[in-house]
């Protein structure tokens, strides 16, 4: 956990520790028969001051209002928050988060007042939602909407519903294919790319069982969120030619780089996206990346206002500064994500083939998981 208003509250601290430290000095200087009159003075000030608060007149940093927002590592940096308090005449008190099981505990602990804006993604969403967390939101009071690309201004699960919209997109990253230009001359333009034998041992795909199902059902032309219950044996024999066709499963983004460049792989399944295609384009590798003809599962961070916000206008107003273009392309510039004002310079016409599906709740996450570690694990077709 980190606020950005951390080093400025410990300034404040120190400094009134230095002033107090500097009034016992000249204190003890004084002769006795100033000591009774200084602590009269200082008492009067300090009522004084107190009164101050009171009066419509009174000290500007006494009215500031405070948003409290919580979201992940830099997405909102020091200057942005600084920027949008100058403009505000606000106090921004960021929480950073590092996973979603963090994210969710933060928004259960209501101690401290809780928060009043959160970037989460559409699966997180959707639960809050359903729980009645979210604040509808009203799209004239955040302007820079309008900005956004098409696909961002459309209906998407699990934020919007009956109509209304309760967050607003903000960054994602799409599980395209990377491949190497050398060994394929043209894009891959199907999943089928990941079971095709002529590449057999040069094939990485992620280890993880939900997004391992709803890669074999988009392969499939079957909804990748929803399986029902009698597809599951076909897809998970589907998974295990995958297997025997791959060099190896993978989990982190720099371990999938590593095994690309020492074995000479020919097209991966890139779990993190346009992140991973610029750790191999940073290690020399000549590779290119596409969203095949079946599309691509994506996951979408979205800002949302909590409906027990006592500053949902002043939310709405901190999702409006984000979306705005200079501060939307910086974003991109830093993190090395998309923002959704403009396409990324390697998703281009000619290699967005398909759609993307953002992430949903699965109809049966333990079962995936369970049967993906059989499939891992080796078990043959002809025990599914």
């Amino acid at each position: 956990m980190a606020r950005s208003g951390g080093a400025g509250e410990q300034g404040v601290e120190e400094k009134s520790t230095g002033s107090q430290g500097a009034a016992k000095e000249e204190t003890a200087a004084a002769a006795p028969g100033r000591r009774r009159t200084g602590r009269v003075r200082r008492r009067m000030l300090l009522a004084g001051a107190a009164q101050a608060l009171l009066l419509p007149g009174g000290p500007a940093w006494a009215a500031k209002p405070v948003l409290r927002v919580l979201a992940w590592p830099g997405y909102a940096d020091a200057d942005t928050v600084k920027a949008f308090e100058a403009r505000h005449g606000a106090q921004v008190e960021l929480t950073i988060v590092g996973s979603d099981d963090v994210l969710r505990a933060r928004l259960a602990d209501e101690r401290g007042g809780g928060y009043d804006v959160v970037a989460a993604n559409t699966v997180e969403l959707a639960a809050l939602r359903a729980q009645g967390a979210l604040a509808a939101l009203t799209p004239a009071d955040i302007p820079h909407m309008a900005r956004q690309l098409p696909r961002f201004r459309s209906a998407i699960p699990g934020i919007v519903h009956d109509g209304k919209a309760y967050a607003v997109p903000y960054t994602y990253s799409e599980m395209g294919l990377i491949y190497d230009r050398r060994q394929l001359s043209m894009a891959p333009a199907s999943l089928a790319a990941l079971w095709d034998t002529r590449w057999q041992g040069k094939v990485l795909a992620f280890d993880g069982g939900s997004h391992g199902f709803a890669l074999a059902a988009m392969a499939q032309g079957l909804p990748p969120f929803q399986i029902a219950g009698g597809q599951f044996a076909a897809l998970a024999r589907r998974l295990v030619a995958l297997r025997r066709n791959l060099l190896s499963f993978y989990a982190l983004p720099e371990e999938a780089v590593e095994l690309f460049r020492r074995h000479q792989v020919a097209v991966m399944h890139a779990n993190y996206g346009q992140q991973q295609l610029k750790l191999l384009r940073d290690a020399g590798l000549d590779v290119g990346y596409v969203v095949p003809r079946e599309g691509a599962l994506a996951w979408l961070d979205c800002w949302a206002i909590l409906r027990r916000s006592p500053q949902q206008a002043l939310a709405a107003r901190w999702i409006d500064h984000l979306l705005e273009p200079a501060t939307s392309r910086e974003f991109t510039r830093r993190q090395g994500l998309a923002n959704t004002l403009e396409e990324p310079a390697a998703l281009d016409a000619a290699h967005l083939l398909g759609p993307l599906a953002w992430l949903e709740p699965v109809e049966d996450s333990a079962r995936r998981e369970r049967l993906w570690r059989r499939i891992v694990a080796g078990d043959r077709l002809e025990t599914f």
